[in-house]
């Protein structure tokens, strides 16, 4: 999986990339039902984007990790607020990996639903 990670009003240091890839890069492990191209390679790609907003109301900054992941004909986003951008890049995992799942399920749901029709129908 390709991981592009874009920043707003933030340095992006060597550590903050390499601890935001390892934790997107986990991801993969949901993604390998989806198609793949000839080197077994998934076909999603994820952009993340690391953001530092400020409002004038609170003290300190807040950050906005957002993520989306294209996957051939389907795209899933994901966007959470916090005060630690640590907590907020784990958030958004684990937020990502939920919808990874719906989306997995509805998938596989649509071919259950199928296989007991057909089934109801031999039986008949």
């Amino acid at each position: 999986m390709k991981i592009d990670i874009k920043t707003k009003n933030l340095e992006l240091t060597q550590a903050l990339q390499n601890f935001t890839e390892k934790k997107f890069y986990t991801l993969t492990k949901f993604i390998q039902l989806l198609k793949k191209d000839e080197e077994k390679n998934t076909l999603a790609e994820a952009l993340v984007e690391l953001e530092r907003e400020t409002n004038h109301h609170r003290k300190g900054g807040v950050y906005i990790v957002k993520c989306r992941i294209q996957f051939p004909g389907r795209s899933l986003m994901a966007e959470v607020r916090s005060d630690d951008l640590l907590k907020a890049i784990v958030a958004a995992k684990d937020e990502m990996k939920m919808e990874i799942e719906k989306y997995k399920f509805k998938k596989t749901d649509v071919r259950r639903r199928e296989q007991r029709k057909l089934k109801q129908e031999a039986a008949i």
